[in-house]
């Protein structure tokens, strides 16, 4: 049954912590979910957290520490004597505990490492942090299971028993040669039918997908995703296995990129959650509400330039918010398909203009509708041909201008590598706002003036 965290549960749970019942917390905790119980401690006090904490039992309280919020956690850890986080990081994968203690403050990391009792884990966890992040190096795990080409099957399975100590879920064994490079991966399957005296060397398969330690996340996320796999061999630059990388860990790659790429779309510079102090709130927001009021303000410049025609068609000023909001509209909707594109790498970077042609295709057939529908809109309500035909063909005029910036922008801006996500939103409204201003006061001097 799934579990629902409700205010009355976190209240019954605080009143139990002010009354030290920890025979009823036991109880309430302990058929959850590592998750479950991280969400729980997320709503906590810290001294409620920390005191929940120290009541898990030691083969889950590791993994209720990985699913808690960064900041959270780093609080929690705060108190943690560094004997204490040593404990928690002898119980985590090497790529989480290096994670974990990459979070701690740089004068303490240290100590932490030399309390680790497990000596490989440690060097495992250090040989980890000195990656660069946002590389495969920084996102493998070292705990594998890896065997030589020349042993028989029989060896190899005493081999797997051996190292499987180590590893919590193994999905396959590497084959390595006498220099322990990677030469391909043989199948739990195949394994158990094949001949306890053949050779690995007669059974094992050679086409296997690898990443280097030095590629970036978004090409090993790119890679398992393309490939539909769990787990990915990751090599050094001699081609020597020193690591593998798991579906979960390119969940999380993938699911921090989606998350990071939104923000930028909503006009949000800085990775932040609902949970940040204030201020780091508003510095990540301010910088394109500022790019937008610089918009504005140039907007209302041109309409001050037509000041004198509003003032002999006042009836112009009525649909000045329909075009800047139309145009910003089509604009993002152009970008957010080319960026959703890229994101997928769906899209042939060489070759912009037949998506340039296909977008304002859709534009134009967008544009006949959208116009059409204010000109009927206008000759309805209102006497003056004129303002329905400027109207009507500024509209049409915005849609197809909007389309095209919305698709050229984004794929302008990933050619010279910049996220192109920095193209939706604010950047793209603002822009459109601006030059659909002037398209529709320089149609409407033109028909006007012609009508």
């Amino acid at each position: 049954m799934q579990f629902e965290l409700t205010l009355e549960y976190i209240e019954q749970l605080k009143e139990a912590i002010d009354q030290k019942n920890d025979a009823f917390l036991k109880q309430q905790i302990n058929d959850l979910y590592a998750i479950d119980i991280a969400l729980i401690l997320n709503r906590l006090d810290l001294d409620e957290a920390k005191h929940l904490y120290r009541l898990l039992d030691e083969d889950i309280a590791a993994d209720v520490l990985l699913e808690m919020e960064e900041e959270k956690r780093e609080d929690l850890l705060a108190t943690f004597s560094t004997k204490e986080i040593a404990e928690q990081l002898d119980n985590m994968e090497s790529d989480d505990a290096a994670d974990v203690i990459n979070e701690l403050p740089e004068e303490i990391q240290e100590e932490v490492l030399a309390q680790i009792e497990d000596i490989d884990q440690a060097s495992d966890i250090a040989d980890l942090m000195n990656f660069e992040e946002g590389t495969a190096g920084s996102l493998m795990a070292k705990e594998l299971v890896s065997v030589f080409a020349h042993e028989t099957v029989s060896a190899c399975i005493d081999e797997i028993r051996r190292q499987t100590d180590n590893v919590d879920v193994m999905y396959a064994v590497y084959v390595v040669d006498d220099n322990e490079k990677l030469i391909g991966m043989l199948s739990l399957k195949k394994l158990i039918i094949s001949h306890p005296l053949a050779k690995v060397d007669e059974i094992y398969d050679g086409d296997v997908h690898y990443v280097k330690t030095s590629t970036t996340t978004e090409e090993v996320a790119e890679i398992m995703q393309k490939y539909d796999l769990v787990v990915l061999p990751v090599v050094d630059q001699l081609g020597r296995l020193v690591g593998r990388i798991t579906i979960d860990d390119v969940v999380d790659v993938i699911r921090e990129e989606a998350e990071k790429d939104i923000q930028m779309m909503s006009g949000i510079s800085d990775d932040v959650d609902s949970n940040d102090k204030l201020w780091r709130l508003s510095r990540a927001r301010i910088p394109w509400l500022l790019v937008g009021m610089c918009g504005g303000i140039i907007g209302s410049r041109i309409i001050g330039n037509y000041e004198e025609q509003i003032h002999v068609h006042p009836e112009m000023a009525f649909f000045i918010p329909l075009i800047g909001a139309t145009g910003g509209n089509v604009g993002v909707q152009s970008s957010a398909i080319i960026v959703q594109g890229l994101a997928n790498n769906t899209l042939i970077n060489d070759k912009i203009a037949p998506k340039l042609f296909k977008e304002l295709g859709v534009g134009l057939i967008n544009g006949v509708i959208c116009s059409g529908l204010i000109l009927g809109y206008n000759l309805l309500i209102s006497d003056s041909w004129k303002l329905a035909a400027t109207v009507s063909c500024a509209l049409f005029t915005v849609i197809i201008c909007a389309s095209f910036l919305g698709t050229f922008v984004p794929l302008t801006m990933n050619r010279f590598k910049i996220n192109p996500a920095l193209a939706t939103g604010p950047f793209v409204t603002t822009l459109n706002d601006i030059i659909g201003i002037t398209i529709y006061f320089l149609v409407g001097r033109m028909l006007y003036g012609v009508l």
